[in-house]
């Protein structure tokens, strides 16, 4: 430990700040839904109603629910990008939880303009140290270093087809 300015003692473990808890419930909440076999979007509207009525529900974390929301609907071209990297291995014989860390990487490498494709891999990574087996970080960083590598062109081509004027002449 070393210390600081003003006597504290920085902690020698990194502090989980709101995105990582928000990353790791939704990893939680597709993994459960996958169990169950829900759609995640109904689960995650059935928490964020459980946590208004009762106090003891955590609250979910908008960006939580936009993990969620994004890769229910965009589960096919997630999956499809997921499963076009991987070697030897099929997206059903992974282990749950290592397809939900993909699925929420892939999501962000994909729509979230805010997080750079660095952060979206290192979370992941820090994910599968967490929650799955040893083998599981080097494995989820070799499959997200080949999604990086085309996840500019996917996202290109989402602004683009959002930007596509609807007939009714709004874009």
């Amino acid at each position: 430990m070393t210390d600081q300015p003003g006597g504290d003692r920085k902690s020698p473990h990194k502090k989980l700040g709101a995105r990582h808890k928000a990353r790791r419930r939704a990893v939680d909440l597709l993994f459960e839904a996958e169990a169950r076999d829900v759609d995640p979007a109904d689960l995650i509207e059935e928490r964020v109603r459980l946590a208004a009525t009762d106090d003891t529900v955590a609250p979910v974390n908008p960006y939580t629910r936009t993990l969620v929301e994004g890769v229910a609907d965009d589960l096919d071209r997630v999956d499809g990008a997921i499963e076009s990297y991987l070697q030897d291995w099929t997206l059903p014989r992974l282990p749950a939880v290592d397809r939900a860390i993909l699925r929420v990487a892939v999501w962000e490498l994909f729509h979230a303009a805010d997080v750079p494709p660095v952060v979206a891999v290192d979370e992941a990574v820090e994910l599968a140290k967490e929650l799955s087996t040893d083998d599981s970080p080097s494995f989820v960083n070799g499959v997200l270093g080949r999604v990086v590598e085309v996840a500019p062109q996917v996202r290109a081509a989402a602004a683009a087809t959002r930007a596509v004027p609807r007939p009714d002449g709004e874009v």
